[in-house]
């Protein structure tokens, strides 16, 4: 049993970012997940409406998360803080325009899709989409 817990210890160890990235990745779909039930489902706001709402909610949670959890951003200082904020929101905004409203719009009003199976749809492509971004346009390119 020892073995197997050091095993898995060298196994996040190793891939301690991607794991980090999908744990909190899933935990930003579940803020996505009830944010939308939340506001669509209690308060009855219109599906599309809702959707961007929970994006942003999600977002926030997203850059908390990535930035000293995921990605464990070095950046100090007002104005490259700033510049790591303005950029992890630019990306979420392209995602969340092309994936999380664009996509999930067409899936639900013009080919019928269930709004629920639709969302989770998205957030599989969002994740994926994000994590690039993420690694190749705004920690990266900050950290340098």
């Amino acid at each position: 049993m020892v073995k197997y817990i050091k095993t898995l210890g060298e196994l996040y160890r190793k891939h301690k970012e991607i794991i980090n990235y999908l744990i909190f990745g899933g935990l930003t779909t579940v803020v996505n997940f009830i944010s939308y039930y939340i506001v669509a489902r209690i308060i009855g706001f219109e599906e599309i409406a809702s959707s961007g709402i929970s994006w942003f909610c999600a977002v926030l949670f997203a850059y908390i998360t990535n930035r000293y959890l995921v990605f464990e951003s070095k950046t100090h200082g007002v104005k490259d803080i700033l510049k790591e904020l303005v950029s992890f929101f630019a990306c979420r905004i392209l995602s969340g325009l092309l994936c999380e409203i664009g996509v999930f719009a067409f899936m639900v009003k013009v080919l019928n899709i269930n709004d629920i199976v639709a969302k989770l749809i998205t957030q599989v492509m969002v994740i994926i989409l994000n994590y690039i971004l993420s690694k190749c346009v705004i920690f990266k390119k900050l950290a340098n």
